[in-house]
C-alpha cells in the first residue's frame, strides 16, 4: 500500500498546483472568521482572516467533530474549550461531508499543517495529519471515509508558543485506474512531505473542495 517509486518532474500540472495552494499558505493575518454551524457558532467580523486564508476554503467541504462543524475558514476560538477539546478530547477522525460527491467518482483526502513547528519558520511543512485515498462517492455523502488510509488521523496539536497553525483538508478527485501510494520515505515520517510533488505524481490536479481552520495551543 505504501510503495512506490519516481520523483515527479516540474512539469505544467505541479507548478499550477504549486502556484494556487501557495497562494492559500503565505498569507500573514491569523484572526477571526466567518462561522462554525451546528453545535457552536462563531460570529463573522470586520477585518477577519486575511483573503489568502479566508479563500482557501470552497465548494462546501464540511469537517464535523463531536461538538464542532466546520464548513468555513475560520479560527477556533478557545470558547468551551473547544481548542483543547480538539487536540484532547475529538481523537477519533472528524466526519467528512462533500455534497458535490459525483457518481462513480474516488477521491483523496489530504489533512495537513503547512505551519509546522511554526508559520514563522516551516521547516517541517507539509505535516501530514491523515491522508485516504479510494474514497467512495457515496460516503463522503454521508460523512464517512471509506477508503484506504496510508497515513492514520492525528488531531491538530500545535507546540506551545509556536502561534496559530492553519490545519487543512483538501479533497482531490481520483484518476480512474490509479493507484495512489506513500514512498517508503514518505510512509516513514509525517514531517516535511512534499505535497505539491504528491498532487502532481498522482495528477491529481487541483482540489475539488477544501476547508481550513486555524488554532493554537489550547494553554497559550
Amino acid at each position: 500500500m505504501r510503495r512506490s517509486s519516481g520523483e515527479p518532474g516540474p512539469d505544467g500540472d505541479q507548478r499550477q498546483v504549486g502556484k494556487n495552494l501557495d497562494m492559500a499558505m503565505l498569507a500573514p493575518s491569523l484572526l477571526l472568521c466567518a462561522s462554525v454551524l451546528g453545535l457552536y457558532h462563531v460570529d463573522t467580523t470586520s477585518n477577519t482572516l486575511s483573503p489568502l486564508d479566508s479563500n482557501f476554503c470552497h465548494d462546501r467541504l464540511q469537517v464535523s467533530y463531536p461538538g464542532l462543524n466546520i464548513s468555513k475558514c475560520l479560527e477556533i476560538p478557545n470558547d468551551l474549550k473547544l481548542r483543547e477539546k480538539i487536540t484532547n478530547t475529538w481523537t477519533a477522525p472528524p466526519r467528512i461531508y462533500f455534497p458535490g460527491a459525483q457518481k462513480n467518482k474516488k477521491y483523496v483526502l489530504v489533512m495537513v499543517d503547512p505551519d509546522a513547528p511554526s508559520r514563522s519558520n516551516p521547516t517541517s511543512a507539509h505535516w501530514r495529519h491523515w491522508l485516504v485515498v479510494d474514497i467512495q462517492d457515496s460516503s463522503l455523502k454521508e460523512g464517512l471515509v471509506n477508503g484506504t488510509t496510508l497515513t492514520e488521523y492525528n488531531p491538530p496539536s500545535p507546540p506551545k508558543k509556536s502561534g496559530f497553525h492553519r490545519y487543512q483538508f483538501l479533497l482531490f478527485e481520483q484518476p480512474p485506474d490509479t493507484r495512489v501510494t506513500l514512498t517508503k520515505q514518505e510512509a516513514s515520517s509525517r514531517g516535511g512531505w512534499n505535497l505539491l510533488a504528491f498532487v502532481a505524481k498522482f495528477h491529481l490536479g487541483q482540489p475539488v473542495a477544501a476547508v481550513q481552520f486555524l488554532t493554537q495551543n489550547y494553554k497559550d
